[in-house]
């Protein structure tokens, strides 16, 4: 919790009780449904919290916006994201039952009332229902996710600084991927942000659609 703490100052009381909260709540649930690599478990919230929160670091979402988190897996970004931003309406999604059993019962026990969590693919979601962003961890290529997502952003947009559209995590050398998607996108380096060597290569990635 101190490299929390540390980066984000601004934490209040209840805030850090739920962040404190998530360790405990994911070791209870690896130790039956392996939703988190075991070895990443002593460093949690560096690998986990830290890094969904490397968003906040470029954008604050705007209270009454909702976004949607695309193959949240054990709930990263959105949870992490949804105990930050309290009063933004946060949906998680995954294809696979298991993980998203973890996710509802984590956002229970935390009490996270702006969190939903769904069984169902990105492509397979009805674009009425609409948000201000799509987020994303070490998804598919990025132009295959776009196609998948654009249709559900809304056209009208709340925030200022950055028009509707995508915020993606992902690491490594990412110029071939992202010259392929033809479409306005800026990287952010998480090292700018965090000292931990775990983030040299990592990027949150804006993509304005």
């Amino acid at each position: 919790m101190k490299i929390l703490k540390s980066y984000f100052p601004e934490l209040t009381e209840d805030q850090i009780g739920k962040f404190e909260q998530l360790l405990p709540l994911y070791e209870e649930w690896n130790a039956k449904i392996n939703v988190i690599s075991r070895k990443d478990l002593p460093n949690f919230y560096e690998r986990h919290v830290l890094h969904s929160l490397g968003i906040a670091k470029v954008i604050s979402f705007q209270a009454g916006s909702r976004i949607l988190d695309v193959g949240t897996g054990g709930g990263f970004p959105g949870i992490p994201l949804a105990i930050l931003f309290p009063e933004v309406e946060f949906l998680l999604v995954d294809s696979i039952a298991k993980k998203i059993k973890v996710v509802q019962q984590v956002t229970d026990q935390l009490g996270l009332n702006n969190v939903q969590a769904k069984q169902i693919r990105a492509e397979q979601i009805r674009p009425k229902h609409q948000f201000d962003f799509i987020t994303c961890r070490a998804v598919t290529n990025i132009s295959v996710f776009f196609k998948w997502v654009k249709p559900l952003v809304k056209k009208e947009n709340q925030h200022t600084q950055f028009a509707n559209g995508i915020w993606a995590l992902k690491g490594g050398d990412l110029r071939e991927e992202f010259q392929a998607l033809k479409k306005h996108h800026r990287f952010f380096e998480l090292s700018d942000y965090f000292n931990e060597s775990f983030f040299e290569t990592k990027k949150v990635i804006y993509i304005r659609i």
